[in-house]
């Protein structure tokens, strides 16, 4: 059976990762199931969070990430809207860093992590914009994102359309 592809799309908060993802699902000929890191905020009692969300959001956040591997194996497409942040949470939880896992995790040939890039001063008037998350959150968001990631592609959602940025990450995924 041909495994199903994984498009991570990573970016900080208020990039536009949502926002492409729902474009790549109206465009693509396939489907492509939606995933993102907030999952684990649905799955989780708020009172465990509350005692420890480090704890729980690598947790949520891992089994997103298996789940995804699951379906890609079934033959089913998959798109994450996430972030690979370099947290001390990781490292102290799986021996490993987030980047690692990733990995680790998913196989050669399946998972394409495309960078998702909106200047942080946009990013951050689109969060005000929006008034539903922390103002600071894209900025730390940013200080801790993973360095070392080999991308498949990189779109740019200041410079491009959200439906230009989807368009150009399956024309490179699927073609």
């Amino acid at each position: 059976m041909k495994k199903g592809k994984i498009i991570f799309l990573n970016g900080v908060t208020s990039a536009g990762k949502t926002t492409i993802a729902k474009d790549m699902q109206e465009i693509a000929d396939e489907n492509f199931y939606h995933m993102s890191n907030d999952m684990f905020q649905q799955m989780i009692s708020p009172k465990f969070l509350r005692m420890d969300y480090w704890h729980y959001l690598c947790e949520g956040i891992i089994s997103m990430y298996h789940t995804a591997k699951v379906l890609s194996e079934a033959g089913i497409n998959i798109i994450i809207d996430g972030m690979i942040l370099e947290l001390p949470e990781f490292q102290k939880r799986y021996k490993s860093t987030h980047c690692e896992l990733v990995k680790s995790i998913f196989s050669k040939g399946e998972l394409f992590v495309v960078e998702v890039f909106c200047p942080l001063n946009e990013c951050k008037k689109r969060t005000a914009e929006r008034n539903d998350r922390n103002e600071n959150q894209s900025q730390w968001q940013n200080e801790n994102m993973a360095k070392d990631i080999m991308y498949f592609c990189c779109v740019n959602t200041l410079e491009s359309s959200s439906s230009d940025c989807a368009k150009d990450i399956l024309k490179k995924v699927l073609d």
